[in-house]
């Protein structure tokens, strides 16, 4: 396979993966108008995904040592249609929030046996590249996800659209059963036979790890907190975008797909720390332009904000990726479980902030979680080889 189809055939599975994620941001308001529930609410029902795909992060680093990756991608997907189609039911609220725990619960596991797939099987020279195809499909998928979401909801209402979600999750199974090899599975190096706790206590012995597990935390965060509050701004005056229009305004998410691939690349050549400071301060200078009253200047923000953070993780997804010295499922797991409880957290705080003080103190909110993503990073130093031998003999008690 050639490298531009194998790239390819990376982010479509992301995509295929994820769609489900954040597509059912772009019809919060038909949502919340359908349930009959204020925004926070429905916008933590929505974003629930979180809560699965945090547990479905830890099982794999706890479990997936052992899991043949292809067979636990397929299973995942395919069983990820079956909650999809049940939401076309329409639950009442608190099955709603179930079935997206459980939408989430199968993305994550799926998302996290790939990335640990990719670091096993992909050459040192190319991971980085892998892994930003993976989050550039991740990418593509809050575009034309949102779009086709917002386009069937128009036309054709909530239930259909969660009848096609459905189907595109098998799609992602019957591409994954052609796409993916059968491999056998990775020795893990001095610990294969510890328990799967000691894997943990390696990682998290790791100061580098612990602060990009943290900034994955703060890169979802600050996400969650801007584009799913965000669509309750854009319904209201001044704007009154449509929604269909709504969908249109997540072309915002067109440069991350060029910029997201070159994350690696600029890493390998400034690196990490000064590509993810440049990928925080390019997300914070959208934040003024969230305030503005008019279109324009709130389409630019939400631009600068998704290539900001789209970068950023794509960063530190490489960077875990690197810096783990054995058992690199556990460590994405882990990243992982950061990464969305990050986006479970910023949906609720971020969410009181929006419902009680307005949208103003909610960008506040999203610019702290930035800071501090960026005041991390300083920490994001690789071991040397004798230290690492070290902490993988000895794993260090918390």
């Amino acid at each position: 396979m050639s490298g531009v189809l194998r790239a390819f055939t990376i982010g479509l599975t992301a995509f295929l993966t994820v769609v489900d994620l954040f597509a059912t941001q772009a019809i919060l308001p038909a949502l919340t108008r359908a349930y009959g529930v204020s925004p926070a609410e429905m916008g933590f029902a929505v974003n629930a995904t979180t809560i699965g795909m945090a547990a479905g992060g830890l099982a794999v680093a706890l479990f997936g040592r052992h899991l043949d990756r292809r067979r636990g991608i397929l299973a995942s997907l395919a069983l990820l249609a079956l909650p999809t189609a049940l939401l076309a039911t329409m639950p009442d609220l608190p099955l709603f929030t179930l079935l997206r725990i459980a939408q989430g619960l199968c993305m994550s596991t799926a998302f996290a046996l790939t990335l640990a797939h990719l670091g096993e099987h992909t050459s040192a020279a190319d991971t980085a590249g892998a892994f930003a195809a993976y989050i550039t499909g991740n990418v593509a998928s809050n575009l034309f996800g949102r779009l086709l979401a917002a386009g069937l909801v128009d036309h054709w209402g909530l239930a259909a659209n969660f009848h096609i979600f459905a189907a595109l999750n098998f799609a992602g199974a019957i591409l994954v059963w052609f796409s993916v090899e059968r491999t056998p599975p990775m020795r893990l190096a001095d610990m294969s036979h510890g328990h799967p706790f000691d894997s943990f206590l390696v990682h998290l012995a790791n100061p580098a790890l612990r602060a990009a597990f943290a900034i994955g935390f703060l890169i979802l965060f600050a996400f969650i907190g801007t584009f799913t509050y965000v669509n309750f701004v854009l319904v209201r005056p001044p704007f009154s975008v449509g929604m269909m229009m709504l969908g249109v305004v997540y072309f915002v998410f067109l440069p991350s797909i060029v910029t997201t691939p070159l994350a690696g690349k600029v890493a390998a050549r400034i690196g990490t720390r000064p590509a993810l400071w440049s990928a925080f301060a390019l997300a914070a200078a959208g934040l003024p332009f969230l305030l503005a009253d008019t279109l324009s200047a709130v389409l630019a923000g939400l631009a600068l904000l998704a290539v900001g953070t789209f970068f950023a993780q794509a960063t530190a997804t490489g960077f875990v990726g690197r810096a783990a010295t054995v058992d690199r499922g556990a460590a994405s797991g882990l990243y992982l479980a950061s990464y969305f409880l990050g986006g479970l957290t910023g949906s609720a705080v971020l969410g009181v902030l929006f419902d009680r003080l307005g949208w103003t103190a909610c960008v506040a909110g999203i610019g702290v979680s930035l800071a501090l993503g960026a005041l991390l990073a300083t920490r994001l130093v690789l071991m040397h080889p004798g230290q690492a031998a070290r902490n993988t003999r000895q794993p260090a008690t918390l």
